[in-house]
């Protein structure tokens, strides 16, 4: 089973190389971050002041999360499980692919692993791009001295984790959804609907309900604007459960899966 998975997944990444995944992925990362660099550079006199702030990471934390974990990030994962998915369609070989030695089982994984590689490259660059876009200004311009307070890694590396399982209701409904349907556009529409809606409802008081909502409400969470009992986290974990069984079952069940 595991050599199995590892030789259908090495056939997903040849088959994603061949797509445009790779642009998508690097310009979803890094828009936010080179936006920032762009109106630090023409805001001169605000970047030379804020570098030596006490809080300035957090400052560029959240101008750069604010729109990615808003919309950004949500809608990057609608089109990777979109493009992703869609390739046999677009190429009508689900059947081809169904006749090789593999079991269902080993093809569902092995796509929903490409998908989930393609997030983690994603948080990768994207918090790459929020280091840049906080030194840039100081290595093109002498006048604006580098950051005087040292990159907080763990505070960085423990927000963005939070912002990963958050998102990954979206990453198991959107994969669902892709596999269902043919069309390339339903999932997407789908997924931009949904993403909206949430975006309504984070004022709800029963927002946290709707599995989209977590990665907006993470800010209002840290600003305390979150009941305690209510564990956002631990919501969007038993989301992606549920969701991934309910793909993984009609995946199996579905007789027509070409």
């Amino acid at each position: 089973m595991i050599t199995s998975f590892i030789h259908s997944f090495q056939s997903e990444l040849i088959k994603k190389r061949r797509t445009a995944a790779s642009w998508l992925m690097l310009m979803s990362a890094l828009f936010m971050p080179a936006l920032i660099i762009f109106m630090r550079m023409i805001s001169f006199d605000s970047t030379y002041k804020e570098v030596g702030l006490k809080h300035f990471w957090e400052m560029i934390w959240f101008r750069n999360w604010a729109a990615m974990g808003m919309f950004f990030l949500p809608l990057s994962i609608i089109l990777f499980a979109s493009l992703i998915t869609n390739l046999e369609f677009k190429n009508n070989t689900w059947k081809q692919l169904h006749t090789t030695p593999q079991s269902l089982t080993v093809i569902f994984f092995s796509k929903f692993a490409v998908i989930m590689l393609m997030l983690i490259q994603l948080f990768i660059v994207f918090n790459i791009g929020i280091y840049l876009s906080a030194i840039v200004p100081s290595v093109l311009f002498r006048a604006v001295a580098f950051p005087a307070q040292p990159f907080p890694f763990y505070p960085y590396l423990k927000g963005s984790f939070k912002f990963f399982i958050d998102c990954l209701p979206i990453v198991a409904l959107q994969y669902l959804l892709s596999l269902m349907f043919k069309n390339f556009i339903v999932p997407i529409a789908a997924g931009f609907g949904l993403l909206v809606a949430s975006l309504l409802a984070m004022n709800w008081k029963y927002g946290y309900l709707v599995p989209y909502t977590y990665c907006p409400m993470n800010f209002k969470e840290n600003q305390g604007k979150i009941d305690p009992s209510i564990h956002l986290h631990t919501c969007a974990l038993i989301y992606f459960v549920v969701f991934m069984i309910a793909a993984y079952i009609l995946y199996i069940r579905k007789k027509e899966k070409g």
